[in-house]
């Protein structure tokens, strides 16, 4: 089945269907990930499994380039750090860090080294309700007021109107980032959620977009009123612990006492500067609050891949995937969006894009000093996610390249070649394609 027509029947079973698959995990019927049938059982030896005939594996990954040129981004100065996964076919194809954790006292950076998550961390949010969803412990058209009574919006009666669907998918119809420059100046997360009650509305819940944090992270309320379990605790047992991603924490606390983390960095006059990170958003656990290691994402992708239905099974992934709302804006925020991108949604805490015909589900993070992007691609069984301790946007041109040649699309070297990004040549080098024959996804790049 093509993504476009799987894009379709969500938009007619999922989307205009919400009520029904609120009452848990037997009314969530979507019987494959994005048209691929998975197995449901509880077995965690999931590693080996084999993509059915409705998903083509890539066949253009050249996963030694993408590795050398993260390496060049790094030693040529480009970026202090980052670190990359690819998965596929439930198989991790690469998962490796490079450069430095703090350019004034640099560390090389490992499989294991911590990266602030930013946004990123939004996926773990929709991903636990989910398993709660699927417990009977909520709905997802459980009403906010239903566990958080005295909460109000500046309309009357929205309060009341919005469910734990509206607010993973941005839909509380709050103006676009409320209170987030608050969250800035440091203010406290619990004063803001009560200020909610005079921002200013867009329209009714449920009815149109605006990206959130600070009304995002009211779901960790809602997970803590009810299971009485702290919201980090809830993740880090149903998600974490399972999933073994053992070096995956909350807060400004969990990253500074793991055993290496990567510290961010600003431009200043002689390059990177490296900075206490700031403990703002920390306080948005979902929004914002969670630390991971490469090593960690590769585990998370191949979850989101639906390599673990012991965990998260794939009704819940169709579901979490599926388009909800309209953000048509996305397809311009940067080149690769607006040359690739026909059409954009937001699902639960995923962006859900049409890119060049394929369905592509995304999301990207953005703290100071901190950046990453992750990107699924159903008809490939692939997942890659790419970290770093900088505000560069350079390693964001890596994302489109492997989606490009994953999905054999003519000109994915474009994103890297753009002399604006100011490459070295050795980036450049690193883009040589294997003589024919040769296996791709274990080539090797060597200069001229």
């Amino acid at each position: 089945m093509k993504a476009r027509t799987l894009r379709q029947l969500w938009r007619t079973s999922l989307v205009t269907g919400l009520l029904p698959l609120a009452l848990g995990s037997s009314a969530q019927t979507a019987p494959q990930w994005n048209g691929r049938p998975l197995s449901m059982s509880s077995s965690a030896a999931v590693a080996s499994t084999t993509p059915t005939s409705t998903v083509r594996p890539p066949t253009n990954l050249y996963v030694s380039d993408y590795e050398a040129i993260a390496t060049a981004m790094t030693t040529e100065g480009n970026v202090p750090g980052m670190a990359m996964a690819i998965v596929q076919g439930g198989r991790v194809l690469t998962a490796r860090g490079y450069g430095v954790t703090d350019v004034s006292s640099p560390q090389s950076i490992d499989a294991h080294t911590v990266f602030r998550l930013a946004s990123l961390s939004k996926a773990f949010a929709s991903a636990v309700t989910g398993v709660l969803v699927n417990d009977g412990v909520l709905r997802w058209d459980s009403r906010l007021t239903d566990y958080l009574p005295s909460f109000q919006l500046s309309q009357p009666g929205a309060a009341e109107q919005l469910t734990v669907a509206d607010i993973l998918s941005q839909r509380t119809g709050l103006e676009r980032n409320t209170f987030d420059r608050d969250i800035e100046g440091n203010a406290d997360y619990h004063m803001l959620t009560a200020k909610l009650a005079t921002a200013p509305m867009l329209c009714a819940p449920g009815t149109c977009y605006g990206y959130q944090n600070v009304a995002f992270s009211l779901i960790g309320d809602v997970v803590f009123a009810a299971t009485g379990h702290f919201y980090p605790e809830t993740v880090a047992s149903r998600i974490f612990k399972p999933l073994g991603m053992n070096d995956a924490s909350y807060g400004l606390e969990g990253i500074t006492s793991s055993a290496r983390w990567a510290h961010p960095h600003i431009r200043s006059g002689r390059g990177w500067a490296a900075l206490t990170p700031k403990p703002t958003y920390y306080r948005l656990e979902p929004a914002a609050g969670v630390n991971a290691s490469i090593s960690d994402m590769a585990q998370w992708l191949l979850a989101q891949t639906g390599h673990r239905p012991d965990v998260l099974p794939a009704p819940l992934l169709a579901t979490l995937h599926a388009p909800l709302v309209s953000t048509p804006g996305e397809m311009t925020v940067a080149s690769w969006r607006h040359a690739r991108l026909t059409d954009a949604n937001y699902a639960l805490a995923w962006r859900d894009y049409n890119y060049a015909g394929h369905d592509v589900v995304f999301h990207g993070g953005a703290v100071q000093g901190y950046r990453a992007v992750i990107a699924l691609v159903p008809e490939r069984d692939l997942g890659v996610v790419i970290l770093w301790n900088s505000e560069s946007a350079l390693p964001s041109a890596l994302l489109p390249t492997i989606l490009d040649d994953a999905l054999g699309i003519e000109g994915g070297g474009q994103w890297l070649d753009d002399p604006s990004n100011g490459l070295p040549a050795s980036v450049l080098y690193a883009r040589r394609r294997p003589a024919a024959g040769t296996d791709a996804s274990s080539s090797k790049a060597s200069p001229p």
